[in-house]
């Protein structure tokens, strides 16, 4: 029996460089971009002499990227052999599997260890998809002669080859164009999520769908993301893919120093049986955008930027001139706290004037918002609530312009700048700005009713792709019932791999 799980991509709405820091928050909004795992045996049954066996086979396919890995991974310390020196690795996926079947140890008594060790003789076959807003696919689209539209997008067959960026850079193997919805958090959770649920260790199904079990999905999913990159990140990615759109803190660090203590020898069922009792300290309280609101991202086909780099740069400059840059973070946090404040209070007039509030968002979807303005008592204070957002925005904006000026990076770069601009001042347009650490990655906006068209034709004609990518606050599920995994299972077996 196949399991199917996804995890959804992510962006970061407000919190970029802050939420490296507790007690700072950012807003994480996910998507409907999505990243699927499928996890079944390699063979129907077990030979009689696979019992003596210290080993199980392991198939890594990757479709899009036509790549296909077989391992050999190890039962005593559950470490992996590619069969073939040539074949390409994926630590993201490598941690994922060795961290889930040592928790499926950690947790289990000694009947249900030889039903798993039953199980894993049967070999693990797990294919990775990647829906395409993760990727870019603009040069496909001005191949085909198509122009920059989101329809010419949607016309791309689901879970599209990839093309590799053609730059070589420094002699390494040249890197996929994506979009910056956080791919290897959704991958990797996806693959933690269909591995636990397989093996046995949560049951992730609609129906008995748990916390506590979401909660071992987000810790192991944290600990093989984290060690797989070598740093431990804020974790905001891996946190939205498993439990959706929220208003995230950080965890200390130091709840996975026994998995970075690793590498030192101890066995990994201990590691994991540590991690998995740590007292994890992070904070998330749910958070959606308020209604009648849309969530639109655009590719301005610059390249995405590197995070780590920048967020080198950042630290660098903290480190410099510790005062100025406490200065630009306290107002910067304030900002946030600001935009966060208006947001919530939208969703409270949502639900109390109903009508108040869906005919004032219609009212203002038609206009830029120097014409916004309440007729009545509700509207002024709806109003007045947009117009807050706004301006907490263009607040952010320039507290993280500063801060890449001060840092020597391009958080918001010019032309990323005049793009923005142009942006916000369109009819229906409440909010506008560069997602998470910033850079050339993707920009995202906020538009109130239907204005989003606006903005889709806007960007085309500025030579910038709207993506396909709306909020979708749901985390990781398990896809079963849904007729989307009967697509992605015809999807998977049409590939070829070459």
């Amino acid at each position: 029996m196949a399991v199917v799980a996804s995890a959804p991509g992510k962006v970061l709405m407000t919190g970029g460089y802050l939420i490296l820091e507790r007690p700072n928050a950012g807003i994480v909004l996910s998507t409907n971009a999505r990243f699927y795992a499928i996890v079944k045996p390699i063979y129907d049954e077990i030979k009689p002499e696979s019992w003596a066996w210290a080993w199980t086979d392991v198939k890594l396919t990757s479709p899009q990227m036509s790549r296909e890995t077989v391992y050999k991974l190890s039962f005593q310390n559950l470490t992996f052999q590619p069969v073939s020196s040539s074949d390409s690795r994926n630590p993201f996926v490598e941690h994922a599997v060795q961290y889930a079947v040592a928790a499926a140890r950690a947790k289990f008594d000694k009947d249900q260890t030889d039903a798993l060790h039953r199980l894993l003789l049967q070999g693990l076959d797990i294919t990775i998809l990647g829906c395409n807003e993760f990727y870019s696919y603009r040069n496909q689209i001005e191949l085909r002669g198509l122009p920059l539209t989101p329809e010419s997008l949607a016309s791309l067959p689901p879970f599209s080859s990839i093309t590799f960026n053609s730059e070589e850079s420094s002699g390494q193997k040249p890197e996929v164009a994506k979009t910056g919805l956080g791919s290897s958090a959704a991958m990797t959770t996806a693959v933690v999520a269909a591995l636990l649920h397989y093996l046995g260790v949560v049951d992730l199904s609609p129906e008995k769908k748990n916390d506590a079990d979401l909660d071992v999905v987000h810790m192991i999913a944290q600990t093989a993301h984290c060690i797989a990159q070598g740093k431990v990140g804020s974790g905001f990615d891996v946190s939205s893919a498993v439990y959706g759109s929220q208003r995230y803190v950080r965890f200390s660090p130091q709840v996975l120093s026994s998995a970075q203590g690793a590498v030192n020898g101890i066995p990994l069922e201990e590691v994991i049986s540590d991690v998995l009792q740590a007292k994890w300290d992070h904070e998330r309280t749910k958070f959606s955008l308020p209604p009648s609101m849309t969530l639109l991202l655009g590719e301005p086909g610059t390249g995405g930027s590197s995070t780590p780099s920048m967020v080198g740069a950042v630290k660098k400059w903290q480190k410099s001139d510790p005062q100025k840059s406490l200065e630009t973070w306290r107002k910067l946090s304030e900002a946030n706290s600001a935009l966060e404040l208006h947001l919530n209070a939208l969703c409270g007039y949502a639900e109390k004037y109903g009508d108040a509030y869906r005919s004032a968002i219609s009212r203002c979807s038609l206009l830029t918002s120097e014409k916004w303005v309440g007729e009545d008592e509700p509207s002024q204070a709806i109003v007045k609530a947009l117009l807050g957002a706004r301006d907490a925005m263009l607040e952010i904006r320039s507290h993280m312009r500063k801060m890449g000026e001060a840092a020597g990076i391009p958080i918001e770069p010019e032309s990323q700048t005049q793009l923005l601009d142009a942006t916000i001042n369109t009819e229906g347009v409440l909010l506008a700005g560069v997602p998470g650490a910033g850079g050339f990655d993707a920009v995202f906006a906020v538009t109130l009713g239907d204005s989003s068209n606006n903005v889709a034709k806007a960007w085309s004609s500025l030579n910038v792709l709207a993506l396909l990518v709306k909020e979708d606050p749901n985390g990781v599920s398990i896809e079963n019932n849904d007729p989307r995994a009967k697509e992605i299972t015809s999807a998977v077996s049409s590939i070829k791999i070459e």
